[in-house]
């Protein structure tokens, strides 16, 4: 690994990880006809970059209650600082949004080369952004904003050309005594399993509010659960599934439910080491946070999100990046702009994105490192930055990050032909002579920035629709 690579990772630190996804956790459960889910898949599978938006309550603190700084993420304000339900529910009569605009939301995910948009429903805090019959702790009946912003953003995101989906905090809910997770104003979880109280609260909140959502507010391109505490014991999990797929069967299902669902979710901000056939996407914030916080302005350059967006693709995954707007609506100024700047480099370079394969090689993601062991016996893993590679019939798209000096790139060894390569922002796909040197290796010469984190891609057309090693 060169001194780029090196260096490179360490400004990345979160783009890969020694963990895979965790399989015994999150994996697609073996589903009774695994065609249908790969139909329902398609989209999925195409799309590749989403838009995940966490707005509540939770951005009026934005990080703080009372003065004092809350630790961690912004949307877990009521956990960290212990607010009773009764106290934070009060926040509800300060919800003015007086900016919101679905639309601007909408468009920004359009501008980002986003395909799908995936809006907090209700997170953990059981505040509702529908109108809810099952719980008036919602935006429309509590807050003298009125307005019911799911269906505000699915028209938008209709109107764009943009699939939406919900998020849906199933199990913890800080609001609600049989909810899990509240341990400061109610029992503990066992009791609540002990007492009925938790199925009582899945029966008369969560299923009436998901019934809500699938019913009222058209195609949800998915659900996105959440934490699945207590959901994989008594059938729980196996009932929200039912009822999904009873009410809209070509609605995806995370894999957040207590061990089923259509696709795997990684761990939060952790991309896999190598690739997967099986569908999968990282859930990723652009700073430190996914509800908005003030003192967090750690933005991710646009840059680091085509690195990552590249890297997941390769892998063969989707990436769901996050931002969590302020409380009156509106997306911070930079990460908005930053946003916008991987649009522009995906309307050049898309064709290596959507649709797009993983890699046929994984030489190019690192290894373990040789004479390293952790404590637990496992080796730390290098990852190598370089390049990475996706895939379409016929051909091989290299988005390069760094070259040596003398600008020369190394093509892997396969054993198909090459026909021709060229620049993908090329218009006029300019040919570009193969070298081959004694011992058969094939490189050419590149004309990219030596070290550029918004890489240049490059197409290589072989002979033969699959490469063969």
């Amino acid at each position: 690994m060169n001194r780029f690579s090196q260096t490179f990772l360490a400004a990345i630190a979160l783009a890969v990880s020694a963990v895979a996804p965790r399989a015994s956790e999150n994996v697609s459960s073996p589903d009774a006809d695994a065609a249908a889910r790969e139909i329902r898949l398609r989209w999925f599978r195409k799309g590749k970059f989403g838009l995940f938006i966490h707005w509540g309550l939770y951005a009026l603190p934005a990080g703080y209650w009372k003065g004092e700084r809350s630790p961690g993420i912004g949307e877990w304000v009521q956990h960290r600082m212990k607010i009773p339900a009764s106290e934070y529910a009060g926040l509800a009569r300060q919800f003015t949004a007086a900016r919101f605009d679905a639309d601007a939301w909408a468009g920004l995910a359009a501008d980002a080369g986003m395909t799908y948009v995936v809006l907090t429903a209700k997170h953990h805090d059981g505040f509702a952004l529908f109108k809810s019959e099952a719980s008036s702790f919602n935006v429309v009946d509590a807050t003298p904003f009125g307005r019911d912003v799911v269906r505000e953003l699915a028209a938008a995101c209709a109107r764009r050309g943009l699939r939406f989906g919900v998020y849906y905090s199933q199990a913890q809910d800080w609001h609600e005594r049989g909810g899990a997770g509240n341990d400061w104003d109610f029992p503990p979880n066992a009791e609540k399993e002990r007492d009925g109280s938790f199925d009582a609260y899945l029966q008369g909140k969560v299923e009436a509010q998901l019934r809500e959502l699938l019913t009222g507010y058209g195609p949800l391109a998915l659900v996105w659960f959440d934490t699945p505490h207590m959901m994989a014991t008594n059938g729980r999990a196996d009932r929200l599934v039912k009822l999904v797929r009873a009410l809209q069967p070509d609605c995806l299902i995370d894999g957040r439910l207590g061990g089923t669902g259509d696709y795997v979710s990684t761990d939060d901000n952790v991309v896999p080491n190598a690739g997967s056939a099986t569908a999968w996407e990282v859930p990723a914030t652009m700073n430190q946070t996914w509800g908005f916080r003030r003192d967090d302005r750690n933005w991710k350059s646009p840059g680091e999100v085509v690195f990552r967006l590249v890297d997941v693709v390769s892998k063969g995954g989707n990436y769901l990046l996050n931002i969590g707007p302020m409380a009156d609506g509106t997306v911070p100024e930079v990460c908005a702009e930053n946003l916008r700047a991987v649009g522009d480099w995906l309307k050049a370079h898309g064709e290596a994105i959507y649709g797009a394969g993983r890699s046929p090689f994984g030489e190019e993601f690192g290894e373990p490192a040789a004479h390293l062991r952790r404590p637990s016996g496992t080796a730390p893993f290098l990852a190598f930055t370089d390049w990475r590679c996706t895939t379409k019939p016929g051909r091989l798209y290299f988005t390069v990050f760094h070259v040596e000096r003398d600008r020369t790139f190394a093509l892997p060894a396969f054993r198909n032909r090459v026909i021709s390569v060229h620049r993908l922002d090329d218009p006029r796909h300019e040919s570009i002579p193969v070298r081959v040197d004694a011992s058969g290796a094939r490189s050419f010469e590149v004309s990219c920035e030596v070290n550029d984190l918004m890489g240049t891609v490059y197409v290589v057309e072989f002979e033969g629709g699959a490469i063969e090693r």
